[in-house]
């Protein structure tokens, strides 16, 4: 009896301990965070001072978007090049992580994005009309002059029967706004979600006028001029002056550094795109990949190896002449044309779509070689750097007039709206003394540009579209098919061959032209740590 009372009493006293060493841990820990290490002045006092918010616990996922952990991988084929072409020679390249579509845009959520287009600027007077007509996908490239399709023209797009199919006839531009319109209507949300706009704004789009629509950089920049100056009548309670001053009108607003409101939806770079549809988590061993992946699956065969479901075509692809889907039955995969967005496994990243279907839009300016020497860390050609325009009364300038191209398709191409920022290119000042950039233009650098011509008169790559004016000239002798405005697409589709789905192919296309076989999903930039799951330690 004694001994277990000295064990009780021994047992008592180590649990006094780690439950004191547990709640010293806790209390340094809050006061690590509250407690600047820079001045050892408190931060978040109530009293005033510095305000910063020390319990982030990271970025959350957009809607539709899936988390891909970030690694280094050989971009590019190490295969036959059938094409002859070799325009993907292997390089190892590193990519951070980042946020992706887990499908194609589907025709419904395209949908979504012309009912908000038309029920804005498709009833307003002059040019506005023409942002709703901007947007609408091409439906006549179904169209084939040995083909009957005019069923496809008039339902693909808007029928029920094909809500889930991925939206294509969309050009690149197009693709573009639909991204920086998605931004703005889920910031826009979270804004509601957390009080600082009232419940219901996000939704009452009829009352939207022209100039007048939410935009994300407007709001973190000129917070007072969002909506068209008229966010206090939007505001809601967590907009409400916070100062113990009775006579503070100044609304709170959320800034970049409360980390509330999300990156914006953009096409992925091509390294990106490319890094996600190989999946190679499922080939690591430690810390290198066994081999090279030929699909964004295992194995050499476009067929399924497993028991479950041994035998069934994992892409949506064209498996000969003639051959859209196979014979009717077992051995078809399902889809003569396009299919729903989830019709075939997801590869290792939970990714639907990323070889066959629809080939996709990424970012990227067009260029038969990569060139990793001088980046290879998140590869991308199609920089143009631009700082906000500032007025004469140094303040940030707005958009104020609709700014509508016209492109040799006669296609139109929105590049601003009114209550948006004004920006402008860097200028030389902004470049000087620079070791890592010189100029705003940087889609041609190194291939192309005038440091990379010998005839420094004469341009490397000269497409039949003029750059200035968007005309074509007949008198004018095409040099390549390759210009500034040439975009990279990725992927095989349902009207290409197997080999197409290796997800290092790639071809390129006017950004301002479409086809039935191309579509597109948004990414969007992971901030902060390179992984979302820690690794458990000893």
């Amino acid at each position: 009896m004694i001994v277990k009372k000295q064990m009780n009493t021994h047992t008592n006293l180590f649990i006094s301990f780690a439950l004191s060493a547990l709640l010293i841990g806790c209390s340094s820990g809050k006061r690590g965070n509250n407690v600047s290490q820079a001045t050892g002045l408190e931060i978040n006092s109530s009293k005033g001072g510095f305000q910063y918010k020390t319990n982030y616990k990271g970025q959350e996922a957009g809607p539709g978007l899936v988390f891909v952990p970030g690694g280094t991988f050989v971009k590019g084929k190490v295969q036959d090049d059938v094409m002859r072409d070799w325009n993907n020679a292997p390089v190892r390249v590193q990519v951070r992580s980042f946020f992706l579509d887990a499908t194609e845009v589907t025709n419904l959520m395209y949908l979504e994005y012309l009912d908000w287009l038309e029920r804005i600027y498709k009833k307003a007077e002059g040019e506005y009309r023409n942002v709703y007509f901007a947007a609408v996908p091409d439906t006549m490239v179904w169209r084939n002059p040995l083909g009957f399709n005019e069923d496809m023209v008039n339902n693909y797009l808007r029928h029920p029967a094909f809500r889930d199919y991925p939206v294509v006839g969309v050009s690149w531009q197009q693709a573009v706004n639909f991204a920086k319109w998605r931004s703005n209507r889920v910031n826009e949300r979270v804004l509601e979600n957390e009080g600082y706009i009232e419940r219901g704004v996000s939704i009452q789009i009829d009352s939207i006028t022209p100039g007048k629509q939410f935009n994300t950089q407007t709001y973190l920049q000129t917070p007072n001029q969002a909506y068209g100056g008229d966010f206090a009548a939007k505001s809601g309670r967590s907009a409400q002056p916070k100062s113990r001053d009775a006579d503070s009108t100044a609304l709170n607003y959320v800034k970049r550094k409360d980390g509330l409101l999300l990156p914006e939806y953009r096409l992925p770079t091509e390294a990106e795109w490319e890094y996600a549809a190989l999946g190679l988590s499922e080939l690591r061993e430690y810390n290198s990949y066994r081999g090279k992946k030929k699909y964004p699956w295992s194995g050499e065969s476009t067929r399924s190896l497993k028991r479950k479901n041994e035998g069934d075509q994992l892409a949506n692809f064209k498996q000969g002449k003639g051959d859209y889907s196979g014979l009717a039955g077992w051995s078809s995969d399902n889809a003569d044309i396009t299919a729903p967005v989830r019709s075939y496994p997801p590869n290792d990243f939970g990714l639907y779509g990323m070889a066959g279907n629809v080939a996709e839009w990424v970012a990227d300016v067009y260029r038969p070689a990569i060139n990793n020497d001088v980046s290879d860390m998140s590869y991308y050609r199609g920089n143009l750097y631009t700082k906000p325009a500032i007025g004469p009364d140094g303040k940030t300038q707005l958009v104020e007039t609709i700014e509508i191209d016209t492109m040799p398709n006669n296609s139109l191409f929105v590049k601003a709206l009114p209550g948006e920022i004004k920006y402008t290119e860097i200028d030389s000042t902004d470049a000087q003394l620079r070791p890592n950039f010189k100029n705003a233009y940087n889609k041609a650098f190194m291939d192309g540009d005038k440091n990379s011509r010998i005839d420094k008169s004469t341009e490397m790559y000269k497409f039949a579209v003029d750059s200035d004016d968007n005309t074509i000239s007949d008198q004018k002798k095409v040099k390549s098919l390759v210009s500034d405005r040439t975009r990279v697409l990725k992927g095989g589709s349902w009207k290409d061959r197997s080999y197409w789905l290796d997800p290092a192919q790639r071809r390129y296309m006017p950004e301002f032209m479409a086809a039935d076989y191309i579509g597109f999903r948004c990414a969007m930039s992971h901030l902060g740590e390179n992984n979302t799951k820690k690794r458990p330690r000893d």
